[in-house]
């Protein structure tokens, strides 16, 4: 559920903090008090493009934060943010920020975490199901009406026996394609492989071999100075009068005459004992180092020769020899896969074909199990559209067949309906009043309210042009999908807020000659006066009102 919305300069809005509850909240006030900056702000956390006309005047950026508690969501959010590289709590909350300034920057968190703008979008895909003016129209797309349908029924397993075979067909069918080509390119790829493969394969690679052959070959290149450097070296520790070791030696003979006057000396003697083998076992070292420096011409030339060859197949094949050893391994299944064309052909052909059969029988198991569920979903729908003031309507579901499969089957949906008695049903794209579309979408959401997913439902404008009873209806149906759902509803009709379990007013005010929004949690005695103001003014008759729909409530 979401738990809290912050917003900062948005609109009117300077700072506002909306701490909802569980069940149906609603949210009233006075037109123009800045309840659609609430539903811009949800937009903005959802993903959507940013207006930065909407930064508040005066201000540099605007924010908005909404935490959502995903503890109880059937869908864990834990899979998405780790597939992005996104860190989840281990008590289930989500936060989700999103920045954006007046000078254009855009930036957006998901648990600390900077993202982008498309994965703030997929995530707010499956946390909150926004309907407005505008998301009603969604209604209207032949394949949202499909997979209501078969959201209705529970067909994701059915559906998935069409979709996996199609995803593997149209694998197949790249793989065919390119094995499908003229032969003059054919023989061009084959000597291409055939050369990248050989040219590879003869070079006898090993991981790593790169970094020790340049240590060999600058080592080789250098080798006449390394063996003067070790000479010069070891005639300081052993040739010369003054050597080291010569000095040393002679430290060890004071040192001894020290410890027979005082027997406490005896360490300073282990000391140098030991710094006389150290450097002895130095000299035995650098004198090996320096007899097997190789002063080859011939060596240097075969490493650069070498180092040369990786350098160039580096450059051809990939920035490693991993990378090197994988497109040689890759050139090699291609050219394996081009030299039997006809024999891979001949089995891609079959597994397509076999693909079809299995496709088409998914895709008539599909259709017939959708054709099972039409008068159920549209009995169902009718009976929630007649509670909403459509007594005498009518809506039908049709299926229309088509010969090629898409991801979802052989068919297409339209949702027919007829608001009035005695005149044809008629696809909802042909509908032009918002009320009705939105009261389709109230049915429907109520109807599938057990198999939605989605657990925050956000509606605006449900109850356009309705009243009286209606409104009644409309109330009692939100407070029915909050029993399953967090749901939000910006509402200018008393009945409808009363139903809620949390009621929000926004207002607004002038501070400091600024305009500003301001959103409160009401209490009961609260409630009674904005539902009072609701139904037409406050007295003593509309209060009256007020408390018998409170006290109606189911």
């Amino acid at each position: 559920m979401l738990t809290t919305l912050r917003i900062k300069n948005l609109a009117l809005v300077a700072d506002l903090t909306l701490e909802l509850a569980p069940g149906l909240n609603v949210i009233t006030g006075e037109t123009g008090a800045g309840k659609s900056v609430i539903l811009g702000a949800l937009n903005l956390v959802l993903g959507q493009r940013a207006d930065r006309t909407l930064i508040r005047t005066g201000a540099d950026a605007c924010t908005v934060e909404a935490s959502f508690d995903t503890s109880r969501l059937q869908m864990s959010v834990a899979p998405f943010l780790a597939e992005h590289g996104l860190e989840a709590s281990d008590d289930g909350q989500l936060v989700i920020k999103r920045t954006f300034t007046a000078a254009g920057t855009n930036r957006q968190f998901i648990n600390g975490s900077a993202t982008q703008l498309g994965t703030l979008a997929a995530l707010g895909d499956g946390l909150v199901d926004l309907h407005g003016p505008h998301e009603h129209q969604s209604l209207l797309q032949s394949a949202r009406q499909l997979a209501i349908l078969d959201a209705f029924g529970g067909l994701a397993e059915c559906r998935a026996s069409v979709t996996g075979p199609l995803a593997r067909r149209r694998d197949m069918e790249r793989a065919r394609a390119e094995l499908t080509i003229d032969e003059r390119s054919f023989a061009q790829q084959l000597d291409l492989l055939r050369f990248q493969v050989r040219e590879i394969t003869e070079a006898r690679l090993r991981e790593g071999e790169d970094a020790e052959i340049e240590k060999e070959h600058r080592r080789a290149t250098h080798a006449a100075r390394l063996q003067e450097l070790a000479q010069t070296s070891l005639g300081l520790l052993t040739d010369r009068d003054d050597a080291v070791l010569a000095q040393l030696g002679a430290v060890g003979r004071l040192l001894q005459d020290m410890q027979r006057l005082d027997a406490g000396a005896a360490a300073f003697v282990g000391i140098q004992e030991q710094a006389m083998a150290t450097l002895r076992e130095l000299q035995a070292d650098l004198s090996r180092y320096a007899d097997q420096m190789e002063l080859d011409p011939s060596t240097v030339q075969r490493l650069e020769e070498r180092l040369n060859l990786l350098q160039s197949l580096k450059r051809k094949y990939g920035h490693s020899l991993p990378e090197v050893l994988a497109f040689g391994a890759e050139a090699q299944s291609r050219l394996a896969t081009l030299e039997g064309r006809d024999a891979e052909l001949i089995r891609l052909n079959q597994e397509l074909a076999e693909l079809d059969r299995t496709v088409r029988s998914a895709g008539e198991v599909l259709s017939a199990e959708r054709r099972k569920l039409i008068p159920k979903l549209s009995k169902a729908v009718a009976r929630e559209l007649a509670a909403l003031g459509f007594r005498q309507s009518s809506f039908l579901v049709t299926l229309i067949r088509e010969e090629t499969p898409s991801a979802t089957g052989f068919d297409t949906c339209e949702f027919q309906f007829a608001p009035n008695p005695g005149e044809p049903a008629r696809p909802l794209r042909a509908i032009a009043s918002s009320g009705e579309l939105a009261r389709v979408m109230l049915a429907l959401k109520t109807v599938l309210a057990a198999e939605d997913e989605v657990p925050v439902l956000v509606f605006d404008e449900v109850d356009a042009n309705v009243g009286g009873e209606t409104a009644t209806a409309v109330g009692a149906k939100l407070r029915q999908i909050a029993r399953q759902h967090q749901v939000v509803c910006i509402t200018h009709l008393a009945p409808v807020a009363a139903a809620g379990d949390a009621h929000f007013v926004v207002t607004k005010e002038v501070v400091g000659g600024r305009t500003e929004s301001h959103v409160e949690r009401l209490d009961r005695g609260e409630r009674i006066e904005e539902l009072a103001r609701m139904l037409g003014g406050v007295s003593a008759v509309s209060r009256q009102h007020a408390e018998e729909l409170l006290g109606t409530k189911a």
